[in-house]
């Protein structure tokens, strides 16, 4: 009888890799020369939300940005090969200077494989985050939706949220509030003063409290100037924080209540008022149709009369509305039931 072949025993003691060594193993690869390939402390961009397909969404943000990107900046420059500086040829001989001079070359080539958009991964589903380099993140961001708002021209078919994102720290209530101090100064630091709110959203995160968060970053905004108040309805300026695994992504934001929170869904669609224009003229027309709902549930009640009326009816409510003679049942009513109460 003739023995089984026996296979040869698998590298790495006989056990196989998991999955989550492959992915690492990948990761690894995908981080090459072209800069970082998942959202990490120190960089900026735009976070974007999407509905369900985000390879859609990736392909719909690179013809935004780069439209827009091109209107505010100009076209994206790339720099060729043969363009980029090298050292004196007299100076091969010396082996330090010629290091120097590898080092010098492979960062120009790196520069130069940089794109001005770049996607990285988010570490959230139906998120995309879009590294940005040599740009303003808010600036672009407030110019594709004050065009889309006063255009009300549809331009994306699965991007629901575009927030841009000028720094990130780790996602610690110490490392934020360190970094905060000197990230809200252009905004809020004397002399400069603002109405302000703060947006909230965390996602794949367990350790991080929101009042918590909150409150600790509207202190730092109130040291920075004592001028600075919160409003919740209509806000100069919106402090917008998304934390994301270990990440925390913040930036401010103007127009964002304007803006429909920065939601290109949304942002297009026609406004019942058309001075929504100016925020102050939007949230005066607004608090006008709640005073008018207010007055017209106030003319919709009972006068006092039939308040009192109704105060001194019996407790059965449904007794009321009916002609004498049924007052008159009900008295009979309540003798025939006394005697069976007792």
């Amino acid at each position: 009888m003739a023995t089984p072949l026996q296979q040869p025993p698998q590298a790495g003691g006989g056990k196989r890799k998991g999955k989550a060594q492959y992915v690492q193993a990948k990761r690894a690869r995908r981080s090459d020369g072209s800069g970082p390939r998942q959202l990490e402390p120190g960089l900026q961009g735009i976070l974007i939300t999407c509905n369900m397909n985000e390879r859609k969404c990736v392909e719909e943000a690179y013809s935004l940005l780069n439209e827009y990107g091109d209107d505010l900046y100009g076209p994206e420059k790339f720099t060729d090969k043969d363009e980029q500086p090298s050292g004196s040829e007299g100076e091969g001989d010396d082996v330090e200077t010629a290091l120097k001079k590898e080092v010098g070359d492979i960062k120009a080539s790196t520069e130069m494989r940089l794109r001005r958009f770049q996607s990285v991964e988010s570490g959230a589903n139906n998120v995309v985050f879009i590294r940005t380099l040599g740009i303003e993140p808010e600036k672009l961001v407030h110019h594709i939706l004050q065009d889309m708002y006063k255009t009300k021209k549809k331009k994306t078919r699965v991007i629901l949220r575009m927030l841009p994102i000028s720094g990130t720290c780790k996602a610690f209530l110490e490392d934020m509030k360190k970094y905060a101090e000197t990230f809200l100064e252009p905004w809020f630091k004397a002399p400069k003063k603002g109405t302000f709110q703060i947006v909230y959203k965390s996602r794949n995160n367990s350790h991080m409290n929101r009042e918590e968060v909150i409150k600790e970053l509207a202190g730092i905004v109130g040291s920075l100037n004592s001028e600075n108040k919160v409003d919740l309805t209509n806000p100069q300026y919106t402090v917008v924080v998304e934390i994301i695994k270990a990440v925390c992504c913040l930036s401010v934001v103007k127009d964002y209540m304007l803006f429909r929170k920065y939601n290109l869904q949304e942002v297009v669609k026609n406004a019942k008022d058309p001075s929504q224009l100016h925020p102050k003229q939007t949230a005066r027309a607004r608090n006008e149709q709640e005073a008018k709902l207010e007055s017209c549930d106030k003319s919709d009640q009972n006068d006092p009369e039939e308040k009192n009326n109704q105060q001194a009816a019996p407790e059965n409510s449904e007794e009321l509305g009916q002609s004498k003679p049924m007052s008159e049942t009900q008295v009979v009513t309540e003798r025939g039931a006394k005697p069976e109460l007792a």
